[in-house]
C-alpha cells in the first residue's frame, strides 16, 4: 500500500509546475504533505494540505492529495467532495476522476462511480487500473458481462495480477458458465501458487459440483498458504460433513470458532453436526451459544427444539417451537412438530389446534406460490431446516430496523429508529408524550378524523397493547367485518393494522391490500402495507448461497468494501412507498420509511437524500436527524453524523445523547 502511494506522490511531484509565491513556500509545503501521506500520517497530511488550501484555494493538486487522505481514512463522503474540487478546478484530471470513482463505488453510488471511471478512461486509456476497478464495480453492481469485458481490458495491460482471474472466474460464475470459472480459478492458481482465495475459489466450485475429494485438496492447499485462512476452513468443514467425516468437520470449524469467536453459523453448524453424531450436550451448548448471539433467528430455535425432543424435554421443545412461531407467525413446520408434542402431553385441544393452522398455512403458502414468489420458505414443509449453512448465509437478526455493525472497535450493532405506520398504542397516563398527538398535516389529521378509533396513532413506536388484548381487538374488528353488508375500506384497514400487530403478516398484507382496490388513491393504506411487507420480508430465510462476495486489491485505491451489498430484497415494500409518495408528495414519514428500507438495502447515499427530504418537510422529525446520523457514520463522515444525532436529542429522541457519548463529544 506504501509503495503505492509513495509512486502516486512521486508522479504527481513531477507533473507539478512550479510556482513562486512570495508569502510562502507552496513547494515546500506540497513536499511537506507528501512526506506524511507515505507515512501514513493522513491526519497531520490533511492539516498540512488545510495550509496550503488556505493561501490558494484552488489549488486542485492540494484537494486531490487531501482526498487521497481522507479515503485512507475511511472519511468518504470527505473524499469525495475534496475529489469533486479538483475535478472542477482542473476537468481533465485522470486520478481525481479515478479516485472519486473508487470512493463512490464504496459508497454503493455505482452510477456515478461508473460515469467518472468512463471519464479517467478517456482520458487516459492507456492506464489499466482504472479497467480494474471498475470491472470491481459493475460486478457489484451485477453487470457480470460488461465486469469481464473490463477484466479482460485490464488482463492485457496486467497479466499477473491474480484478483483479475478471480473477480472474472466469479463473474463467469454468476452467469452459470462454470466452465470458464474454473479456467480463471486454475489461471488465478497459476499465476501465483501462494494465493490462498484461488484455491478457495476453486474449492467452493468443485463443492458445488459435488467432487468433494478435489475441493478438500484445494482447501488444504488454501489453508497450507494461509494458516488463518477463515473460509478454506469453513468450505472444508462443509465438505468433510458431505463425505461423512463429521469429526474432521468438527475439528475445521472449531478452527473456525478459534479465528472468530462471535462466529454464529460456525457455532450453528457445529452444533448440528454435534446433534447429528449424538454428542447432544455439547450441541446444547453451541445452541445456546448461537441463541444469545442471535436470539431473533428462527432457525436456532427450531433446531433446538428438534434436540431438546430427543433429550426428553418436552417442555423445552415446545417452548423453543413457539417462540419460533412468534418469530414467524407463518412458519408450518413449527406448528406440525408442536402438535405432536403437545398430543403426547395430552393437550388434544391445543394439537388439534396447532396441526389445522400448520394446513392452513401450507395451503396458504402454495397459492401465493402460484401468484407470486415472494412467499416464505417456512411455510413449506418439504424444506429441511436442520442442514448446514454455507459461509455466505446470514443467521444473524435483521430486523427492518437495523443495519450491519457499527464503525467502532466493539462493533455493536446500531439500529435504526423503525418506520413510522399507523399502529395502536394507548396513552399512558403518568406520562407526557410529546408525540401522542403527532398529526402534522391536515391532511393526516383529516385521515385519523375519518377512521375514528381514539387508539390509532402514526407512529415508529412499538404497539403498548398487551397480546391478548390485541387477539381481542382484532376479533371485533373480524366481527365488524363479517357484519358489514359489503366491504368497507375503513373497517379493512383497522383490520390489516391488528393483523400486523398480531404478527399475521400475510393476512395482514393481503387485508390491507384489499382495502387499496377498495381505494387505490389513499396514501397512507400504501404506507401500511409497505410496513408490513418489511417486516415479513424480515423472517424470510437467508440460506441461499452468494457469489458476489470478490477479492479486492490490497491497494486503499481498490480495497472497495462489498458489505453494503443488498442481501434483502425490498422492492415491493420500496414500491409501495413510491405509490404513496406520488399520491402525497409532502408526506415526511413516507420519505423516513423509504430512506430506512434503502438504508438496510445497502444504498446509503439514496437513504440520506430521503432523509433529508423528511426533514426538509418536518424539521421537527428528530427520528430523522437521528436515522441521518446514522447513515452518516456508516458513510465515515462521523462528524457531520454526530451533528445530526445532536439535533436529534434537541428533538427529543434521548437514545442520541447516549450515542454520542460513545463517541465522546457528547458536549461538542
Amino acid at each position: 500500500m506504501k509503495r503505492y502511494i509513495v509512486a502516486i506522490v512521486m508522479l504527481l511531484a513531477l507533473a507539478l509546475p512550479a510556482r513562486v509565491e512570495a508569502q510562502y513556500n507552496r513547494n515546500y509545503i506540497y513536499w511537506m504533505g507528501q512526506q506524511k501521506m507515505v507515512n501514513n500520517n493522513y491526519h497531520e497530511a490533511i492539516e498540512i494540505l488545510n495550509v496550503l488550501l488556505r493561501y490558494d484555494a484552488r489549488d486542485f493538486d492540494a484537494y486531490f492529495l487531501r482526498g487521497i487522505a481522507k479515503y485512507n481514512l475511511d472519511d468518504l463522503l470527505g473524499a469525495d467532495s475534496d475529489f469533486s474540487r479538483a475535478v472542477e478546478l482542473n476537468p481533465v484530471f485522470t486520478g481525481a476522476f479515478y479516485y472519486r470513482a473508487i470512493t463512490r463505488s464504496r459508497l454503493g453510488n455505482y452510477d456515478d462511480a461508473l460515469s467518472d471511471f468512463r471519464q479517467a478512461i478517456e482520458l487516459r486509456p492507456d492506464l489499466p487500473d482504472p479497467y480494474y476497478s471498475r470491472g470491481v464495480t459493475r460486478l457489484l453492481n451485477q453487470q457480470f458481462e460488461a465486469a469481464i469485458a473490463d477484466f479482460d481490458l485490464f488482463i492485457r495491460f496486467e497479466k499477473r495480477h491474480v484478483a483479475a482471474y478471480i473477480n472474472r472466474g466469479i463473474s463467469y460464475l454468476n452467469l452459470k458458465d462454470t466452465t470458464r470459472a474454473y479456467e480463471n480459478f486454475e489461471l488465478a492458481i497459476r499465476t501465483n501458487r501462494e494465493e490462498p482465495e484461488a484455491y478457495n475459489r476453486r474449492g467452493a466450485l468443485l463443492m458445488a459440483q459435488e467432487r468433494f475429494e478435489e475441493a478438500v485438496d484445494d482447501f488444504d492447499r488454501a489453508i497450507a498458504c494461509d494458516s488463518s485462512y477463515l473460509p478454506a476452513f469453513f468450505n472444508r468443514a462443509l465438505v468433510n460433513d458431505q463425505l461423512d467425516r463429521p469429526m474432521l468437520s468438527i475439528s475445521d470449524l472449531d478452527h473456525v470458532i478459534k479465528l472468530d469467536s462471535m462466529s454464529t453459523i460456525g457455532y450453528f453448524n457445529r452444533a448440528l453436526i454435534r446433534f447429528d453424531i449424538g454428542d447432544y450436550n455439547r450441541a446444547l451448548e453451541d445452541f445456546n451459544i448461537v441463541a444469545q448471539l442471535s436470539p431473533d433467528n428462527v432457525l436456532v430455535y427450531y433446531n433446538r427444539a428438534l434436540l431438546h425432543t430427543r433429550l426428553g424435554n418436552i417442555t423445552a421443545a415446545i417452548n423453543d417451537y413457539s417462540r419460533a412461531i412468534e418469530l414467524y407467525p407463518d412458519f408450518a413446520n413449527a406448528y406440525l412438530n408442536r402438535s405432536l408434542l403437545r398430543r403426547s402431553q395430552r393437550d388434544l385441544r391445543g394439537a388439534e389446534s396447532d396441526e389445522r393452522t400448520a394446513h392452513r398455512k401450507i395451503a396458504e403458502h402454495r397459492s401465493r406460490l402460484n401468484e407470486s414468489s415472494s412467499g416464505s420458505i417456512f411455510a413449506d414443509t418439504t424444506e429441511r431446516f436442520d442442514k448446514l449453512l454455507s459461509l455466505e448465509s446470514k443467521l444473524v437478526e435483521r430486523n427492518f430496523e437495523r443495519i450491519a455493525s457499527r464503525t467502532t472497535a466493539e462493533a455493536n450493532d446500531l439500529a435504526l429508529i423503525p418506520m413510522f405506520r399507523f399502529t395502536l398504542i394507548a396513552q399512558d397516563s403518568s406520562k407526557v408524550d410529546r408525540r401522542l398527538h403527532r398529526f402534522n398535516t391536515q391532511r393526516v389529521r383529516d385521515f385519523h378524523d375519518k377512521i375514528n378509533n381514539p387508539l390509532l396513532r402514526l407512529d415508529c413506536r412499538q404497539c403498548n397493547i398487551s397480546p391478548d388484548s390485541l387477539i381481542v381487538i382484532d376479533r371485533e374488528i373480524e366481527s365488524k367485518l363479517h357484519a358489514e353488508v359489503s366491504p368497507n375500506w375503513i373497517t379493512l384497514f383497522e383490520r390489516g393494522i391488528s393483523q400486523a400487530l398480531i404478527k399475521q403478516y400475510t393476512s395482514s398484507v393481503n387485508t390491507l391490500g384489499e382495502a387499496i382496490q377498495l381505494n387505490p388513491s389513499n396514501p397512507f393504506l400504501y404506507l401500511n402495507r409497505a410496513t408490513t411487507r418489511a417486516e415479513m420480508i424480515d423472517f424470510i430465510s437467508s440460506m441461499d448461497d452468494s457469489y458476489h462476495s470478490v477479492s479486492f486489491d490490497s491497494d486503499p485505491a481498490k480495497r472497495l468494501h462489498n458489505h453494503s451489498k443488498r442481501t434483502y430484497s425490498y422492492d415491493e415494500a420500496i414500491e409501495d412507498i413510491n405509490k404513496a409518495i406520488k399520491l402525497y408528495p409532502e408526506f415526511a414519514e413516507a420519505y423516513y420509511n423509504r430512506a430506512n428500507l434503502l438504508a438496510i438495502s445497502g444504498d446509503l447515499p439514496a437513504a440520506y437524500d430521503d432523509y433529508t427530504r423528511a426533514i426538509e418537510l418536518d424539521p421537527e422529525l428528530g427520528e430523522a436527524y437521528y436515522n441521518r446520523g446514522l447513515v452518516q457514520i456508516f458513510m465515515k463522515d462521523t462528524r457531520k453524523g454526530c451533528m445530526d444525532l445532536s439535533k436529534a436529542g434537541e428533538l427529543g429522541i434521548a437514545a442520541a445523547y447516549d450515542l454520542l457519548k460513545e463517541f465522546h463529544i457528547a458536549e461538542h
